[in-house]
């Protein structure tokens, strides 16, 4: 049986990486779906957990699917339902592939991508981002 607790704390958790990588606040998310920024805070945390409508709302108005929230859960089964959100606490790293990256560094390249205004650098980095990491992986 999946524990629920971790099941909110991950979803939480994608709730915020979502809100962080679009720049907002927790007011303003919490406005846009009619709560209280200390109700966004509690879902973020995993404390309170949210019912379909309310992720549904939040899925829509941050234009991602609702299944965005649960990518990266996997079955307590097959591994440790933390281990397998595939984030860590602010500060903390995460694994990907075999190194391991920081979720603060990930979220100011994100950042730092956005604030490229002209499309066809943002295309150009994006593609040599992509050649990097394949070539990396060949190479490996």
């Amino acid at each position: 049986m999946i524990q629920s607790l971790n099941v909110d704390e991950h979803v939480g958790k994608r709730l915020r990486l979502r809100r962080n990588t679009l720049g907002l606040s927790q007011e303003a998310v919490a406005k846009a779906v009619g709560i209280t920024f200390q109700q966004v805070q509690k879902y973020e945390k995993g404390a309170n957990a949210m019912n379909a409508n309310r992720l549904y709302a939040f899925a829509q108005f941050m234009r991602v699917p609702v299944a965005f929230f649960f990518d990266g859960l996997e079955h307590p089964a097959t591994s440790n339902l933390t281990e397998s959100a595939g984030f860590a606490e602010e500060g903390e790293k995460f694994a990907h592939g075999q190194k391991s990256v920081s979720e603060r560094e990930s979220l100011e390249l994100m950042k730092a991508f956005k604030r490229i205004k002209e499309q066809v650098v943002r295309k150009r980095i994006s593609d040599l981002v992509r050649a990097i990491a394949e070539h990396r992986t060949i190479i490996e």
